[in-house]
Formats: structure tokens, sequence, C-alpha cells
């Protein structure tokens, strides 16, 4: 698939298995307290401005509605799945530990809902993963939203200027936590990936260093993980080197000369979509200008889901499942 994804949408992991507390603060609507209560609710209101838009909570959100997996995922690990009355957009399977949680959601799509649809779910909230979810041209623009008395937040990763890491990780956790009026969950999950994250990279730090090329898509050229993703940050913290660091972009197009000019060492496949993991790599191996690449002429080759090279509670999973993958002994 073309990443035109680097604007618009820009592992088989470990589950992530958090112990979540119950509830932490009064439900209420977006702008007003529940009716007959004045009394705001515990923490609030909250103001935070994300990718330039700024809402003001007066209570968290009761009826929300997420727009691609990492966003859904995130609401499911802090234990907010009574507070989705819809989603849509899977780039693969759900994690299994919150598939019981994401089975008694509404489907509003298999892609994105059209704004017909988004409005009849009555949200109060819409979380977008990746920048297409807010498409204006569809009706889904945020500034629409607000106007119909709806407010959003899209996933920093793609509003964020330069490189994508853990930094901007803890914040989308930490404003996502606060705004639904669960701060501890999100320091709780926080620490949680931090502590998993640390563990791999002490693991592989005297390690030699393969080079990666990611491999999500493409035929006449090759779509892949440049330097500002988060993608480029898992690459780094499980040891190795990402070949495109140098792409100003999360996703982008190169030339399949420039990967055979860079040689790089393993080739790291996404799994998403109609294309199997072996039908790409089948693509690799039966281009002859690709023949004297190190890594297709080793047959090496790694793999992770789509959905855990981008930002959101997989990062700690991509981290230990492509670690491992790279560095599979001991040091």
């Amino acid at each position: 698939m073309s990443r035109s994804r680097a604007a618009l949408r820009a592992l088989t992991p470990v589950a992530l298995l958090i112990s979540l507390t119950a509830c932490a603060g009064s439900p209420g609507s977006v702008q007003d307290t529940a009716a007959g209560d004045p009394a705001p609710a515990p923490g609030f209101p909250y103001t935070v401005t994300n990718c330039g838009v700024s809402n003001t909570y007066q209570a968290p959100p009761r009826r929300a509605v997420t727009m691609n997996q990492h966003a859904t995922e995130l609401m499911l690990a802090l234990g907010l799945g009574d507070r989705v009355v819809g989603t849509a957009y899977l780039d693969d399977a759900v994690l299994p530990a919150y598939k019981p949680a994401y089975d008694k959601i509404k489907v509003l799509a298999e892609e994105y809902p059209s704004k017909e649809i988004l409005l009849g779910a009555d949200p109060d909230f819409v979380y977008g993963g990746y920048a297409s979810a807010f498409d204006k041209a569809q009706g889904r623009d945020r500034a629409g939203l607000a106007t119909a008395g709806i407010n959003s937040r899209l996933n920093v990763e793609y509003c964020t200027e330069g490189k994508v890491g853990l930094d901007q990780l803890k914040t989308e956790i930490t404003e996502v936590a606060r705004t639904f009026g669960v701060p501890d969950r999100g320091a709780k999950l926080i620490e949680d990936e931090q502590r998993r994250i640390d563990a791999v990279a002490a693991r592989v730090k005297d390690r030699p260093r393969p080079t990666v090329f990611a491999y999500d898509s493409g035929e006449a050229t090759a779509s892949t993980s440049g330097g500002n993703g988060v993608g480029n940050e898992i690459i780094s913290l499980a040891g190795g080197t990402n070949v495109f660091a140098d792409l100003d972009d999360t996703f982008g197009d190169v030339a399949w000369e420039k990967v055979i000019e860079r040689g790089p060492e393993v080739v790291l496949i996404y799994d998403y979509g109609g294309t199997t993991v072996e039908a790409k790599k089948q693509r690799l191996l039966n281009d002859p200008a690709l023949a004297e690449v190190p890594a297709v002429k080793n047959r090496r080759f790694v793999v992770l889901p789509l959905s855990s090279a981008v930002l959101g509670v997989r990062v700690a999973d991509a981290v230990e499942a492509l670690g491992g993958q790279l560095h599979p002994n001991p040091a």
C-alpha cells in the first residue's frame, strides 16, 4: 500500500497485561457536569492542547469513538472500554488481552465511517490514530466536529516536529488518561512500558547493531519507516540501525536503488492487510536486482505487525519482539 499514509495513516507481540483499578472520577459529558450535580469531577476542568487544537473538559467524555487500532488499544489498555461507543479501522488482530473488551464495542466501519455513521453514534469525543481519521473532504475534520459539539484527539505522532520517541509515547498516554479522569492508570502503563523497554535495551546494548530496512509495501518503489516515526525508535531500542533513519518522514517511499545502495543486513516486514508476509518475502527474493543485498541473499527476515510500529501501547511489545529477532541468542 502506498504511504500517502505518511500524511494520511501518515508484532506477533506479547500481550500487554496491565492490572487496572476501578474507574477514577465521575463520568460526565464533555462540556457539562451531570444534570443535577453541579460539582466538577475530580481533576476537572482540564484543558489540553493537542496538535494545535485546544479543548477544555469539564468532566471525562462518556461516548468516545476510536478510529485506528492504536487509538482503540490505548483506550482498552486504560480500562476505558465502557466509554467507547464505536470503533473503526483495524490493521490486524486486536491483542488477545483486549479482545473481550473490544468484542463488546460496536464496529462502525471496516475502514473509516462516513460522517453520517460517525455522527449517528452520538459521540462526545473522537480519537484518531492517523491524520486521515480527520479527513476534511469526508466531513470528519476536527473543526467540523467541534462545531457539532464533539471534542477530538489526534495521536501526537502525526503532529510532532522531528523525531518521535518515548517522550511522545508518555505524552500520548498521560493526556488520554488525564482526559478520561484516570491519570493513575496512565502512570502505571507508562511505568510498565518503560520497564520492559529498559530491559531489552540493557540486553542488547553491547551487541553488534545490524542495519535494518523496514519494508511496509511497494512494487515500483518501497514504502519504509523514516527517521521521524516511532518505528525508527523501535528499531534502535531493539538493537538495530534503520538504514533510512535520514528520511525526514514517519513513512515514505524510496527507490529500490537506494535499498540496494544501503545494503541492509536485515529486512523488517510489516504484517497487515491483504498481502501476506510470505508474499512480501517472495517479492524481495524474486527480484534479481536485490539478489546481492545481504538481507535478501542471507534470507534474514524479521516481522512485526504494522499496529506495533506506530505510537501506542504496543511499543514495549514491539521492542521485545524485534529485539528477540535481531538478537536471538543471549549476550
